[in-house]
C-alpha cells in the first residue's frame, strides 16, 4: 500500500488533540467544526484502508460500531455530568479515527521493549477503550495539583480537612491491620490452591477486608493480632515492608478521597449574584419546579447510586420529581437558563445567589492519555501485569 492510513489518522487525532487542548483551555470549548468533520474523516480513512489492504470489511463495520458504542458510552457519562458535550465528540471521533490501533492488520508506530517486555502494551479490548482509560488516569494527576492550588491560594481553610486523614492516624493503623490480614489470608489461600487469578484474588482481599472490618472491636484485635503475628514469622522483611507500604497508601487514599469530594466541592465552587452569571458557567446544582414550588438538588448521579445502595431503593437513583429548569449538565449554562433563575428571583423563588462550580479542562488530558496510550500501551493492562508479578 503506498499510502500509509494508519500514520495518517494518527498524526491527525494528534494534531486534533493538541488544537482541541488550546481551545479548552483558553476558551473552555472543544469545537463542533473541529470534532465532527473528525468523525466523517476518520471512517472514511478507515474505508481507504479496508479497501486498499487485506484486511476485510468487516473491519470497516467494526469502526462503525465501535465509534457508535464509544459515543454511547460518552453520552452515559454526559448524561452522569462528568463529562460536556465536546469531550463526547472528541472522544468518538479519535474512535472513528483510531478504532483499531493495536491488533497486526493495524500496526503499532513504535515497537520497543524494556526489560523483555514489549512496549506498547496492548490490551484485549478496542484502542478507543484504552484511551477513555489512560484519559481518566491522565486527568487525576492534574485534578490533584489543581485543586491543591486553589486550596493553598484562595481557600486555605481547607486544609485542616485535607490533612485530616494524617491526624487520625490510629484509624488508618488498624485498617492497615486489617488490610495486611486479608492479603495474608488470600495469599495463602491461592498458594494452597494453586488460584493464580488477579482478579479473584482482589476481590477476595476486598471482602474479607470488609468482613473483618465490621468485627467488633475485641475479636477483630484478636483476628488480626493472630495473622499478622503469622506474616512476621513467616516472612518479616516482607510484612513490615508490606504494613509500611500500606499504611502509606492508605493514608494518601484518603488524602486524595478529600481533595476529590469535600476539598474539591468547596474549592472548586463559588457564590455569584444573578447578574454575574454568564453562558457556559456550570452550576453545582440542578432546579426544579414542583407545585409552583422551587427547589434545588445538589445531589450527584453517582451520589444517588450510592444513596439507592444503601437504602436498597432503586427509584432514588432518578432525579426528583418536578419540572427540570435549569440543569447542572457539564455543558454549562445558557442564556435561556440565565433568563430563567433572573426571574425566579424576581419572583422571590430563589435569593440572589447562585452557586458555580468551576469546570476543569478534559481535553489536555484526552491529550495526554492519547500519547501514553500510542507510545506506551493501555496503563489499566501494565498495572494489572505488575500486580500479577507481585502476587504470583
Amino acid at each position: 500500500m503506498l499510502i500509509n492510513i494508519p500514520l495518517i489518522s494518527i498524526i491527525i487525532a494528534v494534531v486534533a488533540c493538541i488544537y482541541a487542548s488550546y481551545s479548552d483551555l483558553k476558551e473552555g470549548v472543544i469545537r463542533n467544526n473541529l470534532t465532527f468533520p473528525l468523525i466523517a474523516i476518520g471512517i472514511v480513512l478507515n474505508a481507504i484502508y479496508v479497501f486498499t489492504s487485506t484486511a476485510s470489511i468487516f473491519l470497516l463495520i467494526e469502526c462503525v460500531v465501535v465509534t457508535g458504542v464509544i459515543f454511547v458510552l460518552g453520552y452515559i457519562f454526559w448524561k452522569m455530568g462528568a463529562w460536556a458535550g465536546g469531550d463526547v465528540k472528541l472522544f468518538t471521533a479519535l474512535a472513528a479515527l483510531l478504532p483499531f490501533y493495536a491488533i497486526p492488520l493495524y500496526p503499532s508506530i513504535v515497537n520497543y521493549q524494556i526489560l523483555g517486555v514489549p512496549f506498547p502494551a496492548e490490551a484485549v479490548y478496542p484502542f478507543p477503550f484504552t484511551l477513555i482509560i489512560n484519559s481518566i488516569l491522565s486527568i487525576l494527576p492534574f485534578l490533584l495539583i489543581y485543586v491543591f492550588y486553589i486550596v493553598v491560594k484562595n481557600k486555605p481553610h481547607l486544609m485542616g480537612e485535607l490533612l485530616s486523614p494524617i491526624k487520625e492516624y490510629k484509624k488508618n493503623i488498624v485498617l492497615t491491620l486489617v488490610v495486611t490480614s486479608a492479603v495474608t489470608i488470600t495469599y495463602t489461600l491461592t498458594k494452597q490452591l494453586n488460584i493464580q487469578i488477579i482478579l479473584l484474588s482482589l476481590i477476595l482481599i476486598y471482602l474479607l477486608a470488609f468482613i473483618f472490618s465490621k468485627f467488633p472491636n475485641r475479636a477483630k484485635a484478636i483476628l488480626i493480632s493472630v495473622v499478622t503475628v503469622y506474616a512476621l514469622i513467616t516472612n518479616f522483611k516482607i510484612t513490615i515492608s508490606g504494613i509500611v507500604l500500606i499504611f502509606i497508601s492508605i493514608t494518601i487514599i484518603e488524602i486524595v478521597k478529600k481533595l476529590l469530594t469535600s476539598v474539591s466541592k468547596e474549592a472548586l465552587q463559588d457564590n455569584y449574584k444573578m447578574s454575574e452569571l454568564k453562558e457556559g458557567m456550570i452550576p453545582a446544582y440542578s432546579v426544579f419546579e414542583k407545585d409552583d414550588k422551587v427547589y434545588v438538588d445538589d445531589q450527584s448521579f453517582i451520589s444517588r447510586i450510592k444513596t439507592a445502595l444503601k437504602t436498597g431503593d432503586v427509584t432514588l437513583i432518578n432525579p426528583p420529581k418536578g419540572k427540570l429548569l435549569v440543569s447542572s449538565m457539564a455543558a454549562g449554562l445558557t442564556e435561556k437558563d440565565i433568563n430563567i433563575l433572573k426571574e425566579l428571583k424576581n419572583k422571590n423563588k430563589l435569593v440572589d445567589v447562585f452557586r458555580i462550580k468551576k469546570g476543569v479542562p478534559f481535553a489536555p488530558s484526552i491529550l495526554i492519555g492519547l500519547l501514553i496510550s500510542l507510545f506506551i500501551g493501555d496503563i489499566a493492562f501494565i498495572l494489572e501485569k505488575i500486580l500479577v508479578s507481585i502476587f504470583y
